[in-house]
């Protein structure tokens, strides 16, 4: 594996790692108790989306699409 590649990889780990950490989950808890509306699932949905969206962005792009 590439340095770059396991850069990037690390990258994506952390922005998971921050996404998913208690302090963003209770952020998205205090306006979901504002709000009224259940934003937790909805926060998850999203956020692990994104992670695997972007996963795969960073891998497809070093390779050039070829396997």
């Amino acid at each position: 594996m590439s340095d770059t590649r396991f850069a990037r990889l690390l990258a994506v780990a952390l922005v998971a790692l921050t996404l998913f950490n208690f302090p963003m989950i209770e952020v998205i808890e205090r306006w979901s108790e504002l709000s009224g509306v259940a934003l937790v699932p909805v926060y998850f949905f999203g956020a692990w989306a994104g992670v695997i969206a972007l996963a795969a962005w960073l891998l497809e792009r070093e390779s050039g699409g070829e396997p």
